[in-house]
């Protein structure tokens, strides 16, 4: 009912507005909404939960950017994504290494790789909202929305590299696991599935509408299944396959996806997330964990997990202009449900962990949704307004 109010006058965006309530409504303080009394269900419904508002959001942002975008602007994101995300992986792992003394380098990587992609769903929330609009380059917000999605799936390199090196039990057998399933299965294999899958249902969603098979609602319509069906079926996505050709956008020109997905899907999954954050965690002496130290991380992290790296590659990046445009992209890099999956997706296979911990993957393993939860925690409060 106040939603306009609040991002128009007040410029607090939903992420903000469903993260507090669920914190409200959550079990430390009304205790209404407990997604961690679910015991050991608990990261599986996560893990799904978070998979799903992903791959919607991800849609949201192929459909809606022009044709053909990423191909055009190929040269952009890959400044964006690689160099950045890998030095920002590293910058990471280094805070934390100071931070965490109970955690090797090796831990501190799997760590910082939950932190390293850009969140689509808050990016497309913050880059969505008139003030954005008004003061924004529309240039610079497509790049912002193209690279959040780009860079979703590549934190699955950087994340298995640090777990196949923490869990197996030599470095040949890690750097094996590592390529096959870490490069070749996860991203080539699941990219190439996506596409094929998308330019299929592009096909034939032609084909019905030619034949006068299928109207305006049904488009839509597609939208959302086959960004569930694609989910079911490979880990990364082809993100805007369906959408490359611009027929897709042409006949669902007017429907306003990130809109829909914002206020439902997104408003739904950051009450979750509120409620779901573990408070009581965050002080924790067998972990060496205290607000301040995760506080400092947390700013540490904010400052130098982009701006140096897009300080320094700005002049390959045509859409970017001068260094403030520079600093507003590298200072732009929310980090919320893509965190939280892959951290949740993490603990998955260090399930055989040990508590209390003694061995360095049970150290990872406790400490990945506290540290993580944490900074995702700060970026909502940050950049949320």
């Amino acid at each position: 009912m106040f939603s306009l109010l609040a991002r128009e006058k007040l410029y607090v965006n939903e992420v903000v507005l469903g993260t507090a309530f669920g914190i409200l409504v959550g079990p430390h303080v009304a205790g209404i909404f407990d997604p961690r009394s679910w015991g050991s269900r608990t990261d599986v419904i996560t893990l799904e939960v978070m998979r799903i508002v992903l791959a919607t959001g991800l849609f949201a942002i192929g459909v809606e950017l022009p044709q053909s975008y990423m191909a055009k602007h190929a040269k952009s994101l890959l400044a964006m994504v690689v160099p950045t995300m890998a030095m920002g992986w590293i910058i990471v792992a280094g805070l934390m290494r100071v931070a965490l003394p109970k955690l090797n380098f090796i831990s501190c990587l799997a760590l910082a790789a939950c932190l390293t992609p850009t969140d689509p769903i808050i990016c497309a929330a913050i880059v969505g909202g008139n003030f954005a609009t008004k003061h924004v380059p529309l240039n610079l917000r497509q790049l912002l929305s193209a690279e959040s999605a780009a860079n979703d799936g590549l934190a699955y390199p950087f994340l298995t590299f640090a777990i196949y090196f923490t869990i197996d039990h030599t470095k040949r057998e890690a750097v094996g696991h590592w390529f096959l399933i870490g490069w070749l299965y996860q991203v080539i294999l699941g990219i190439f599935a996506g596409a094929i899958l998308g330019l299929g249902f592009s096909h034939l969603m032609k084909f019905s509408h030619k034949r006068g098979f299928i109207d305006r609602e049904s488009f839509v319509a597609q939208y959302l299944a086959l960004a569930i069906f694609v989910t079911g079926v490979v880990s990364t996505i082809g993100r805007n396959a369906l959408s490359w050709d611009g027929h897709f956008n042409v006949h669902t020109e007017g429907e306003v996806f990130s809109s829909v997905v914002d206020l439902v899907l997104n408003c739904a999954c950051f009450i979750y997330i509120g409620a779901w954050m573990p408070f009581e965690t965050f002080r924790d002496p067998v972990l060496d964990l205290t607000l301040w130290r995760l506080f400092a991380l947390a700013i540490g992290i904010l400052i130098l997990r982009r701006i140096p790296a897009i300080l320094v590659l700005y002049k390959w990046i045509p859409e970017i202009t001068s260094w403030r445009e520079a600093l507003f992209s590298g200072h732009f890099g929310p980090m919320g449900v893509g965190a939280i999956f892959v951290s949740t997706l993490a603990k998955r296979k260090l399930e055989n962990a040990n508590t209390p911990p003694v061995t360095q993957e049970d150290f990872l393993a406790a400490c990945l949704h506290p540290v993580v939860s944490f900074v995702v925690l700060t970026s909502i409060v940050i950049r949320g307004y």
